[in-house]
């Protein structure tokens, strides 16, 4: 049995991140989970330590080993596209700075299908940008998840998901072969192939579309 080690998570109390707390502290393999939030209030776990934090000022952490990352935001949530890119660009790139200085050598993220530096759209252009930016900073393992429509309860009602869901309930029996992809998929699927990545020993910067997801978590 490997050495136990800890672990650092963002966005536990969104959609993926919720699903992914939850298996990180039932994973004994964890010695502890610390998690970042803006306000504390997680439910109380024996191996569970939450930090307060403003991610605009992150400051020094104790060590940890492998650091994930579920934050995110949409355009119409932040209310600009700048304040969009500080969420999904500045505050993911602060905390990669702040793992890896603190000794993370496994980087995992969530990102989204269609990132792409050069995409005219906004959102995955800065998406694209976000995971070019964290190939510089030198972890050992970068494991960057890019799902299609995530699936799940939200806290939030999002209307353009909704819609996106109702149209791939019709499509998603014709994606096949190279269109797995695009299929939606669970946020619960998403979280559980970040941990089993976690432990595989994947070295370097691996990208996991939807279908490669779906495999993973088994």
């Amino acid at each position: 049995m490997p050495s136990k080690r800890i672990a650092l998570i963002s966005g536990a109390t969104g959609l993926t991140g919720g699903h992914l707390l939850g298996l990180l502290l039932a994973d004994e393999r964890y010695a502890r989970v610390h998690a970042l939030v803006r306000k504390v209030g997680l439910p109380p776990h024996p191996r569970l330590q939450e930090f307060k934090v403003d991610y605009n000022h992150l400051e020094s952490h104790t060590a940890i080993d492998d650091a994930f990352c579920c934050l995110g935001t949409t355009i119409g949530k932040a209310g600009s596209h700048k304040a969009f890119r500080k969420v999904d660009y500045d505050y993911i790139i602060s905390l990669a700075h702040l793992a890896r200085k603190n000794g993370a050598s496994r980087f995992l993220i969530v990102s989204s299908l269609g990132a792409n530096v050069r995409s005219p759209v906004f959102y995955s252009r800065v998406k694209g940008e976000m995971e070019q930016a964290l190939q510089d900073i030198g972890f050992e393992e970068l494991h960057v998840f890019q799902p299609s429509l995530l699936l799940g309860n939200r806290i939030e009602s999002r209307w353009g998901e909704r819609v996106g869901i109702a149209a791939s309930a019709v499509l998603t029996p014709f994606m096949l072969g190279p269109m797995r992809k695009y299929r939606p998929i669970e946020a619960k699927t998403v979280a559980s192939a970040m941990v089993k990545v976690a432990w595989a020993k994947r070295r370097g910067n691996c990208v996991y579309t939807s279908d490669k997801i779906v495999e993973l978590a088994g």
